[in-house]
């Protein structure tokens, strides 16, 4: 999934709104975000100067936290900063200044999975993504669980059974 998602942030880049709209691919992957989340984002939670942190405000009852921001990501944020000169507020909006809306980011990432993979992929998936990317890495269960902002372990461990290789790397 992980390269599906690569290749999505790439091919959005030929949007309309390309570096927008690429950004807010990646940020909800690398950091696990719903469209509620990724929508109400704002300059005032990204920390781009000294420490390239992310304050993650999670919804429906999930656990909050704090993401490191890394290479790519902040050269992204900071090039998107540049161009809409916006330092405060909401991070993403459309081209009248207004936030862009979770229905607006679905209309536009249904569009793209379909041109770029052929399958209409609803864009929670790009969560479990990152989830299962963890998972594959080797992440410890309990530190996917913080960084997805799980309260409930289950809902972590249901993304060991989507990585199709769970018992990969047990030795006898």
């Amino acid at each position: 999934m992980r390269d599906e998602v690569h290749r999505l942030i790439r091919e959005a880049k030929h949007n309309r709104h390309g570096h927008r709209d690429s950004l807010m691919i990646r940020m909800a992957f690398e950091h696990g975000l719903r469209v509620s989340e990724l929508v109400s984002l704002t300059w005032q939670a990204i920390d781009l100067d000294s420490g390239h942190q992310l304050s993650v405000s999670r919804a429906k009852g999930s656990l909050d936290g704090t993401h490191p921001v890394q290479g790519e990501t902040i050269r992204a944020l900071k090039r998107y900063q540049r161009e809409t000169k916006r330092s405060h507020g909401l991070v993403f909006v459309n081209e009248r200044g207004t936030p862009v809306s979770a229905d607006g980011f679905r209309r536009m990432f249904h569009r793209l999975t379909e041109r770029v993979l052929g399958v209409k992929w609803h864009p929670h998936a790009l969560r479990h993504a990152c989830g299962v990317h963890l998972i594959n890495s080797g992440t410890d269960l309990r530190t996917v669980q913080q960084y997805m902002g799980h309260a409930n372990i289950q809902n972590t461990v249901a993304y060991t059974a989507l990585t199709g290789r769970p018992f990969e790397k047990l030795r006898f």
